[in-house]
């Protein structure tokens, strides 16, 4: 009997303690709200954006190098001859008209000597023929007056008709002396002016020993060598950059080119980062068959630093417009069509919109948006619309 009791007490004993813990579950369940309605309860903070008005700029991207906008090719105009001095070294600025290279002139300076002594020689045959033409023209006024004389005398019946005929042909002969004494003296004049000429020629081409620049610029390249032959044949001696003046010579796509236009503003981005101010010049009027894209010249503010020969790229403003914006982060997209969300009243929307032009980090919104409204700009591809949201205004400054 007592071995009974004790298991009825037992048995009972467990039975309070399970309806206890049972009792003690069902309150804790009871007590915990389901996983997915919790999730719509409680509302997550999100960063918004509100739409603006701001200046947009649309550009255009131009790949190319950089080269001189005219470079001067400078050789000898005078063969045959040593460079026996150079004067100017890569990276120099010169003037016009600066002296680059001297080349060998002994050979020529003889010569000019030679042809001073020929103008001595030829001034000295000039004054021998007028003074036999002086001589002569005296000859020829006394004969002259001895014919008249002579016919005087034969018609008084004092002489003969030999005698007048005598005379005659010695008047003729002193005129026929005079002419060739004429002659000789312009021989002789052209004698000079043709040695005169001669030294003109040689003059010149003593100047062109000395290789001067027909502009001002900067030195690009050096080719001349000390003692080599000066030659036009094979590379120029020097390459100049006129006035140092430096362009962009780049290609845009043709779904591009029609929009440029001489005189839009550009910033040219060199190899090493640094940036230069730039002027549409020259936009070409067409397009290359073979690689669909057009050339561009734009000409750099400075040239400072600027090495031709290196890539580069411009960024060309084509266009300039006050458009309602928003940043780029709030931009998602469904089957290639643009849309953001929206936080209304805590609440997530979705919103279809046109768009337009992206630039530094604003998206230009051509319709779908008003002034005003918020826009999630960060984590929108983990919200759905409907979501329950805190909206928290992005701080000012930032895009």
């Amino acid at each position: 009997m007592i071995k009974r009791g004790l298991i009825a007490s037992g048995l009972t004993a467990i039975a309070i303690v399970g309806l206890a813990a049972a009792w003690q579950f069902g309150t804790a369940q009871a007590a915990r709200p389901e996983g997915k309605a919790a999730a719509k309860i409680v509302a997550q903070p999100i960063t918004v954006s509100s739409a603006r008005h701001t200046r947009i700029v649309e550009t255009v991207l131009a790949t190319g190098t950089l080269v001189p906008r005219n470079e001067v090719l400078i050789g000898p105009e005078i063969e045959g001859l040593r460079i026996v001095q150079i004067l100017a070294e890569e990276g120099d600025r010169i003037e016009r008209g600066a002296v680059l290279v001297r080349l060998q002139r002994d050979a020529l300076d003889a010569q000019l000597a030679q042809s001073d002594a020929s103008l001595l020689k030829a001034d000295a045959a000039i004054a021998q023929a007028k003074s036999q033409i002086a001589q002569i023209d005296a000859n020829v006024g006394w004969t002259k007056v001895d014919l008249e004389r002579a016919k005087s005398l034969l018609a008084r019946g004092a002489s003969t008709q030999a005698a007048v005929d005598q005379k005659n042909a010695s008047a003729i002969g002193a005129q026929a002396q005079m002419r060739a004494a004429q002659d000789a003296l312009n021989v002789a004049q052209a004698d000079k002016a043709n040695l005169q000429a001669q030294r003109r020629e040689l003059q010149v081409r003593i100047a062109r020993t000395e290789v001067r620049s027909p502009a001002a610029g900067i030195v690009s390249r050096r080719s001349a060598k000390l003692g080599a032959v000066a030659s036009s044949a094979g590379d120029p001696l020097f390459r100049i950059i006129e006035n140092g003046n430096v362009e962009l010579e780049a290609e845009v796509p043709e779904a591009r080119i029609g929009g440029l236009r001489v005189g839009q503003k550009a910033v040219v981005t060199t190899a090493d980062g640094s940036s230069v101010d730039g002027k549409v010049r020259l936009a070409a009027s067409e397009v290359d068959r073979n690689t669909r894209l057009g050339r561009v010249r734009i000409s750099l503010a400075s040239s400072e630093n600027v090495k031709i020969g290196s890539f580069a790229r411009g960024q060309i403003e084509i266009r300039q417009a006050d458009a309602l914006t928003i940043p780029a982060s709030a931009l998602l997209y469904d089957n290639g069509a643009p849309y953001v969300l929206t936080a209304l009243d805590g609440v997530v929307h979705s919103k279809p919109i046109e768009l337009g032009l992206i630039d530094a980090g604003r998206a230009e919104v051509r319709s779908g948006l008003e002034v005003g409204e918020d826009v999630v700009t960060r984590a929108g591809a983990f919200l759905r619309p409907g979501d329950a949201v805190v909206p928290v205004q992005q701080k000012a400054g930032a895009l």
